[in-house]
């Protein structure tokens, strides 16, 4: 009796070919260059959002206490709550004030109305570009950032003024 080694069948191997893979690569790359842009569209409009939002709020915050007090708050550094919330609104974010912006830099009170200047509320020390501000500009005032009730003060600072002297 001969003993051979009994023979191995050759199926075909299972799994994806170079090509198969190399396609959903491009296909998921394709998708992702679309996805990108639109996802950077959404998240610049919830900052343009964010902003005005936070502006509106603080701008009414400094509104009441104007009038209850018949005074602007003196003029504080940037972060500083200019005077205790309960005197300016029950709706005043201190944690918003106090916090970063979603673009950078830090809310600001300013008021330098006895110098002849304009009382208002800045942002500070921002990182985002001079577009975003224009955007924003566009939306709530004249969409000039040299002109107007919503000004770029220097390279650094943009401002929502409340009072003209």
């Amino acid at each position: 009796m001969s003993t051979t080694p009994p023979r191995f069948s050759h199926c075909p191997a299972r799994g994806f070919t170079l090509v198969e893979i190399m396609i959903v690569v491009v296909i998921i790359g394709l998708l992702a260059a679309l996805a990108i842009p639109a996802f950077q569209r959404v998240q610049r409009a919830s900052k343009i959002t964010r902003i005005i939002n936070d502006y509106r709020v603080f701008a009414q915050a400094f509104e009441v206490y104007n009038s209850l007090n018949g005074a602007w708050p003196d003029n504080v550094g940037p972060g500083v709550v200019p005077t205790t919330p309960v005197s300016m609104n029950d709706d005043f974010k201190v944690a918003t004030w106090q916090a970063a912006t979603v673009v950078g830099g830090r809310w600001n009170w300013d008021n330098s109305m006895s110098s002849g200047g304009n009382a208002g509320i800045s942002v500070s020390g921002y990182t985002c570009d001079d577009a975003l501000w224009a955007d924003i500009d566009a939306k709530i005032d004249d969409g000039d950032l040299t002109t107007g009730n919503f000004v770029q003060v220097n390279s650094t600072r943009v401002r929502m003024i409340l009072a003209r002297p």
